[in-house]
């Protein structure tokens, strides 16, 4: 009975010289009288952590008709942004087309494009096998067309479009980069002819995926799926502008002709049209 007190005492030293100083001699050994080393002690945070400090803002993801809530760190990039949808969608980044007030910079956080708390964030993109799905009828009716284009006479020469052609160069089209590719400008490509010689204006409305083809009249608002092939050549003695037409219908009556299109955009629009303006 003399040896109790002893032990209790020992007891309550033991948890006091875990990796302290003055301890019990049995406190920092195993049973074995080696020495044993405690696991370090996790700090304590009132919130002034790395994590626990990041400030959030409240996103509204709207993708294929689909509304996501999601809460993301201000100081994050678009590129990190990229991310979080390909998590919540199955989108790869690179197929992605995010805006916010224009084309989301990737380079760029949150915070320095002034996001704010409700803020809507667009995303325009197909998944691999829709783009494989849509994109193989529509890769197969540009293989026919141009093998038929192949039989005929340079369409620049064709008279339907010689009338439009012989008006000359327009006195306001926009400036061409020749042997140059450039992406779609932020503004609507203007100055151009269509085939009754009315000034024509085309606007890519990429976030509601859509072509709208303006003239002085009216403007024409196609859904991108529904432009089955485009078409271009060219314009002879002015190879740095070409002459482009949008297939609406399966037969020649339906193609919308466009004249004057600068060189540097023709295969920009053909992606975009197409649905391969992701891989741009």
């Amino acid at each position: 009975g003399a040896e109790e007190p002893g032990m209790e005492a020992e007891a309550q030293e033991l948890p006091l010289g875990c990796g302290g100083e003055g301890g019990s001699p049995a406190a920092g050994r195993s049973p074995a009288g080696e020495e044993r080393r405690d696991p370090p002690q996790a700090s304590v945070s009132n919130g002034g952590d790395a994590e626990s400090g990041k400030e959030l803002v409240e996103l509204k993801v709207i993708w294929n008709k689909n509304k996501y809530d999601v809460k993301f760190c201000l100081d994050s990039t678009g590129a990190e942004l990229k991310q979080k949808i390909h998590s919540l969608t199955g989108l790869p980044p690179a197929m992605q087309k995010v805006m916010f007030k224009g084309l989301l910079p990737e380079e760029k956080t949150l915070r320095e494009i002034k996001v704010t708390n409700g803020a809507k964030i667009m995303v325009v993109g197909s998944t691999i096998n829709d783009v494989l799905a849509v994109n193989t009828p529509k890769e197969a009716a540009q293989q026919e067309v141009k093998a038929e284009e192949n039989k005929k006479e340079p369409l620049c020469r064709q008279k339907q479009h010689r009338k439009v052609l012989d008006k000359g160069k327009p006195d306001d089209v926009m400036p061409s980069v020749k042997g140059v590719q450039e992406r779609l400008p932020t503004v609507p490509l203007s100055g151009m002819y269509n085939k009754s010689g009315g000034k024509v204006r085309l606007t890519f409305k990429l976030e509601q995926d859509q072509l709208w083809i303006g003239t002085k009249e009216r403007t024409e608002k196609l859904p991108m799926g529904s432009i089955k092939n485009v078409v271009s050549e060219p314009i002879e003695g002015h190879e740095d502008y070409h002459m482009m037409a949008f297939q609406l219908g399966p037969t020649e009556a339906s193609y919308y002709w466009v004249y004057w299109v600068p060189t540097q955009y023709v295969d920009a629009i053909k992606d975009t049209v197409l649905g391969k303006w992701q891989y741009f």
